[in-house]
This record gives structure tokens, sequence and C-alpha cells, in this order.
């Protein structure tokens, strides 16, 4: 595995910023502990404000690690999707007349679902509906609608953009990879598949291309293990809207949809069992998701703990520093810990 690493949300953008608030010197800080204390070689810069994106993959370029940047605009029709993946692409040209190879360049994550126009759907919980509830992601209705689009793109992206690039797939997206400098999918473990999880990868692995898991990980409660890419689906989201509603929100605190136990040692056990399998089975690169989610922080409630349905490696305290790092606001869960201590031994 030559490539060490974890994601980095410097604001994805659905139903709400991902990462409100931004500071330079705080993204310069965490960059340093992912490199150092984390023990990872290549980070995974994830979101959708090209300045935002920029700065930061030119300050982990800056200190030594390999910058995967995910530009993602989400819910958008696939002109508009396009025209701004191009705009990232002549941003990108410039570090990567710089740096080289060092930067890689995704051109989308998961697009038969978070783009407009492959799957009915106005949102993107109507298009997961749309997708699953018929026989169209059975059937393999989605690749040729996704893979015009990856053409599109990756020929406008080639045009102004000179270093390697790569795609953020689903399991069940069948990419044509030839265009493609790396082989990417988001591929999370869950009961069903717990038993073929690596093997899954094969067809990917047999394309004689070096071969990325974009995104693996998991949530931070007893059962999460068994849902896989979708256990962060246990917060009550009436209180988490009601929650932003000006003056009236003050009142009300987001809560979590039923009782849950904490359980940070499943978290880094399932990472670690997910990680192996990944190694043993060859691949390239490997990004847990993800480094910090301050929007679901931790409560000593657990019915208002939403760091449960987080799946970062550190838990966020609103308001509050942390005690390992007590310039940041947030601290090392075990699964952080458990990280580091497999990519220092790789």
């Amino acid at each position: 595995m030559e490539r060490k690493g974890v994601c980095y949300d410097v604001g994805r953008v659905m139903y709400g910023n991902w990462r409100p608030d931004y500071d330079p010197r705080i993204v310069h800080r965490e960059l340093e502990i992912i490199k150092n204390d984390l023990h990872c070689n290549a980070v995974r810069i994830c979101g959708l404000d090209l300045k935002r994106l920029m700065t930061s993959a030119e300050d982990a370029l800056q200190q030594g690690l390999e910058v995967w940047l995910s530009p993602e605009m989400w819910n958008k029709s696939p002109d508009q999707t396009l025209d701004y993946i191009i705009g990232a692409a002549v941003m990108a040209e410039k570090l990567s007349r710089q740096w080289g190879d060092k930067l890689v360049l995704s051109v989308g994550s998961e697009l038969t679902l978070f783009m407009k126009g492959i799957v009915e759907g106005r949102t993107l919980w109507q298009r997961i509906q749309n997708a699953f509830s018929g026989d169209f992601v059975r059937s393999g209705k989605h690749n040729g609608p996704l893979n015009d689009f990856l053409s599109r793109a990756e020929g406008a992206v080639r045009r102004v953009y000179s270093g390697p690039i790569t795609y953020a797939s689903l399991p069940f997206e069948h990419v044509a990879w030839q265009p493609f400098d790396f082989i990417g999918v988001d591929h999370y473990q869950s009961t069903q598949i717990k038993d073929r999880y690596a093997d899954m990868l094969k067809p990917l692995l047999n394309q004689g291309k070096p071969v990325a898991v974009m995104e693996f990980g998991c949530c931070t409660y007893r059962g999460a293990e068994s849902a896989g890419g979708r256990a962060f689906n246990i917060i009550d989201t009436t209180s988490l809207v009601m929650h932003q509603i000006p003056l009236l929100g003050k009142f009300i605190k987001p809560k979590l949809k039923g009782a849950y136990i904490r359980d940070e040692d499943l978290q880094a056990h399932e990472i670690i069992d997910q990680l192996t399998k990944l190694d043993r089975a060859g691949v390239d690169g490997t990004f847990a998701f993800t480094f910090v989610f301050p929007t679901n922080p931790y409560d000593e409630n657990p019915l208002h703990d939403l760091d449960l349905a987080s799946y970062s490696l550190v838990k966020s305290y609103p308001g509050r520093r942390g005690t390992t790092y007590p310039d940041l606001t947030w601290d090392p869960k075990e699964s952080f810990h458990a990280v580091a201590d497999y990519y220092a031994r790789r």
C-alpha cells in the first residue's frame, strides 16, 4: 500500500456546510497532525469552495503530503457540474505545475446519486429511493449516462490540467476506467458483505491500474458495523432542521432517533479490519473517512451525542478545547490511535 491517507473535509455542502467555520491556521495545524501523528503520506481534500480547496491543498503539499483534490458540487445538473469541475481543474493546474504528480485531481464522486440527471429525483434522497426501489441500478441503466458524463469531464479536464486524474466511484458504478490514471472507489464494509468485502474489488484490481479506496470507515456506536456507509442515518432530522431556525433554534437541541451506545473500540476495530483486508488485497491507497466532522459534535448525553453518527477519527467539542491538542476543539478517538499505529507500521 503506497498511499496511507485520510479524508479531510474543508466544506462539503449538502443540507448545510459540513465545515461552516474555515480557518487556514486550524487547517494548517490539522494537516500537520495528519502527517506527523496520524502518519499519513496522503490526504484527500474534499469540499465545494474552490478557494478553500486550493489553499488547503497548497498547505498540505508544502507539508509533504500527497494531495488527492476532490472538488464536489452536489445536486446540480450535468452541465453545471462539468463547468464547476473545469473551473477547479484550471485552478489546480497552477499547483500541478509546481508539484507534479504529488497532486491527483478527482473529477467527481458518486455521481449516479450526487448529480442530477442520471437517476430521476430532485433531491439526493429522492434519487436514492428511485435508484434502489426498482431495477434501475440492478439493470445497469445508470452506467451509460454516467460514463458519457465522465468521458466529457475527462476530456475537458485534460485540456486545462496536466496532472493525474481519478474519480470516486460507487461499487455498483461500472466505470470505463481506461482514460483515468487511478481507479477510485468508495467502499464501506457492512455485515451483508463482510465475507466478500475485499473480493468485491477484484474486477478493479484486475484492470492493471492502481486502485485507491477513497472512502471507508465506520460510525461510533454499537451496531454501526451492520449499516456500513448508511450508519450515519440515526439523527432525528426534524430536530436538526428546527435547530437551524433563527431564534427558535436555540431552544431545540438536535438528537438521535433513539438510544444508541457509544463504542469507540468497535469503530477502531472495524476500521482496522477494513484496512487490513484492503492492504492484503493489494490496493494502492486508502483514505479513511473522515478526519474531523464538527457539525456532529460530542455530547455527554447519549441522546444528543451526534458524534455517534459520525465516521470521524476525532470527536468535536462545541465551544471548548480538547485535552490532547489544547489548541484545537477536538480529541482523538480510539480509531485515530488505531489508524496511526497501522499506518506507522506500514
